[in-house]
Order: structure tokens, then sequence, then C-alpha cells
């Protein structure tokens, strides 16, 4: 039985579907498609994070839009970070690949 190596799985996945995984709900999902745990727990908590300064930043108050925005703008910023790492890791597993054939 042949074992399988990270690279060969995350070559294996397809690069947009992660991509797009990741942006959509912008939690990380498409690192659990890629079976890359690590950056889906960092992105996990990137979120959590993020929900918790904000809570612990609006108080009492009541949020106005301008705080919904910078909210929803940081969420933007998470999944946009993660669709790019995403994509770059897919191809860069696919370059180590075709290199390791070639030799």
């Amino acid at each position: 039985m042949k074992n399988i190596n990270k690279d060969q799985i995350l070559a294996s996945s397809s690069g947009w579907v992660a991509s797009l995984l990741n942006f959509f709900p912008g939690l990380g999902t498409g690192y659990i498609y890629q079976r890359r745990w690590l950056p889906y727990f960092l992105t996990a908590g990137a979120v959590l994070v993020w929900f918790a300064l904000g809570i612990f930043l609006q108080g009492d108050k009541e949020p106005n839009q301008s705080d919904q925005l910078i909210g929803l703008a940081g969420l933007f910023f998470i999944s946009v970070v993660t669709v790019i790492e995403a994509y770059l890791a897919y191809k860069k597993s696919l370059k180590l690949l075709e290199v390791k054939d070639k030799k």
C-alpha cells in the first residue's frame, strides 16, 4: 500500500473550490476541504478574536452602522486572506509534485 503525503492530498483537491469555501462562509471551511487543520483552527481563532474584540469594545451601547461596517470589513479581510493563502498553497503543492515526478 502506498502512503499518501500531505502535498499529494492538497494537490488532489481543487484550488478554486477551496478558495470559494474560504470566501463565502468566511470561516476557513476550505481548509477542511483541503485537510489542512492548523490553518483552519488559526482562521477560526482569528474570527473568534475579531468577534470578542467587537463585543468588548462595544460595551453596553448599541452598535451603530459604522461599527457594523467595521465588523463586516474585518470578516471580509479574513476571508480574502484565506482565499489567497489556500490557492497559493494549492499551487505550491502542484509544483512540488511536478518536481518530484521529474526526479
